[in-house]
């Protein structure tokens, strides 16, 4: 990358991610060359050198050949995180059969495949959709719902079950969901990203104002949310918990390989 041309970043544009992403929208706008796009499409602009940093689903590490880890700042729970659920109107996970997941997730999609080949010990019949809640329900027993939208849908008649609080029942962990990362086109010194973090958390309620009317959820809702249910810095029981993920999706044939986990 030339060292005049700014920096080229993808991130999503949900609620779990604005505290990483606030500063690059506003303080530091002129600093960096900001796409805002779903998760998914994040890891695929960082795999095709389309950007040179991502905040991509962590799954993506190990997919990605010259991906490398930005240790630090994250999206992450450490027991319950409330925008990413599974939904049926089954009342037992032992019960389903198929499962519709959300076209934007790659992280909670092996996730979900995960808790259920592991945990659960079967494998329903797995399909792909946007994240049209209703339409996945007709088509499926149950669906994966992530980001904002899992925090927006009436829960009349459905049971949902919190996919960190459901990996945390069964290991003990927390649950690392994204990470930004450095493509082979990257230069250095790298952004301060840990820096950006916090500058967007001092800024939580600039945050609160700008997604209030968008989610419709409320200013307290909005509040615990980015300060219990959402972790934005890695800690030891994120790290062993990312660890396991890998070892499990590796074990389970949901990446071709292992790279090792460097922090």
């Amino acid at each position: 990358m030339n060292s005049k041309t700014k920096p080229r970043l993808a991130a999503s544009n949900y609620l779990n991610t604005a505290p990483l992403i606030w500063s690059f929208k506003h303080a530091r706008k002129d600093e960096v060359d900001l796409v805002e796009a779903l998760p998914s499409a994040c890891a695929d602009l960082l795999a095709t050198d389309e950007v040179d940093f991502a905040l991509v689903p962590v799954i993506e590490y190990q997919r990605i050949p010259d991906a490398t880890l930005v240790p630090g700042a994250c999206v992450a729970s450490h027991q319950k995180v409330r925008s990413v659920v599974l939904v049926s109107r089954l009342n037992n996970l032992k019960k389903v059969r198929t499962v519709a997941l959300d076209h934007s997730s790659r992280t909670s999609a092996a996730l979900v495949k995960i808790i259920f080949q592991e945990f659960l010990g079967f494998e329903p019949e797995w399909t792909t959709r946007s994240p049209d809640l209703k339409q996945m329900l007709r088509e499926s027993d149950a669906a994966l719902i992530i980001g904002d939208p899992a925090m927006m849908f009436a829960r009349n008649g459905l049971r949902v079950w919190d996919l960190a609080a459901l990996w945390h029942d069964f290991t003990g962990l927390g649950f690392v969901f994204a990470m930004w990362m450095a493509g082979k086109t990257a230069a250095t010194p790298a952004i301060d990203f840990n820096q950006v973090a916090r500058e967007g958390l001092a800024q939580r309620n600039e945050i609160i104002n700008s997604y209030e009317q968008s989610l419709k959820l409320s200013r307290s809702e909005l509040e615990i949310y980015l300060t219990e249910n959402i972790t934005f810095f890695l800690d030891d029981d994120l790290r062993q918990g990312l660890k396991l993920y890998y070892d499990l999706a590796h074990k389970h044939g949901l990446v071709p390989g292992l790279k090792p986990l460097n922090l």
